[in-house]
């Protein structure tokens, strides 16, 4: 019962990979530029998009000062390899998305989906070195993963430019972390305050995807203040920062 169990993450992801390889390829929408606020904000052309990302490079540069002179920390000491590339990935999120906004187009946003991806990678490193797999494997895990995640920017990247557009991998490397990341948790045991904090993080980057969906029906809510991109960028933020923060507490125990 328990080899069955330990096997559900790896039956997960061979479902998830299978539903995708029977889609099919998917294509990025024609229109994935076409942003709802065009407006200058503070003198910046699409200003709020642009600076709605300064919240990743806080939070990233906030876990990296706070985290790495606690890196030998027993409470991140497993997991730290895959931490440190989702927070240099978070900073990096911060300058490419910023830099594709100022004037989206598919050259630019190869800038903004790389440091994505490598946030995805590292995230799910981490949480799957501190859920049973052996610390010897923890930095090829996040080696491996992170050139997953730089392949599957450029696969994208190199379908769209032939023609035929397929964001399959890509996709599947933001599925899997909301999918297996509780599931490991739960299976191995995690603290339920790393499960609570971990959860709500990938509830509110659910909740940022959907935003990004109603991009213009929220600009209009919102009296044009606030669209459904610039919410998606606070909303992530928001769970980047929930997830540093857990681990930021977790290094206040004594070692």
């Amino acid at each position: 019962m328990r080899r069955a169990i330990a096997a559900l993450p790896a039956a997960v992801t061979a479902c998830c990979i299978l539903a995708l390889l029977v889609h099919g390829p998917l294509p990025q929408p024609a229109d994935y530029h076409a942003f709802a606020d065009t407006a200058d904000f503070l003198r910046i052309g699409r200003g709020r998009d642009v600076l709605s990302n300064l919240g990743f490079a806080l939070a990233g540069l906030w876990g990296m000062a706070r985290l790495w002179p606690q890196r030998r920390h027993p409470a991140i000491a497993s997991g730290f390899t895959g931490y440190t590339l989702l927070l240099l990935g978070l900073v990096l999120t911060a300058a490419g998305s910023a830099y594709y906004h100022l004037a989206p187009d598919n050259d630019r946003l190869l800038l903004d989906r790389l440091p994505i991806a490598l946030a995805c990678a590292g995230l799910l490193a981490g949480v799957w070195a501190e859920t049973g797999l052996p610390r010897p494997y923890a930095l090829p895990l996040a080696g491996g993963l992170a050139a997953y995640a730089v392949a599957s920017v450029f696969w994208w990247y190199g379908t769209e430019r032939a023609g035929a557009g397929d964001l399959r991998p890509y996709i599947l490397l933001q599925i899997l972390p909301i999918l297996l990341i509780p599931l490991r948790q739960a299976i191995y045991g995690s603290p339920a305050a790393d499960r609570l904090s971990f959860g709500l993080a990938l509830g509110l980057y659910v909740l940022a995807k959907l935003a990004e969906i109603y991009d213009a029906p929220l600009l209009g809510l919102s009296a044009g203040l606030l669209s459904g991109h610039s919410l998606k960028h606070l909303l992530a933020t928001a769970a980047a920062a929930l997830i540093v923060g857990r681990l930021v507490h977790r290094t206040r125990s004594p070692a």
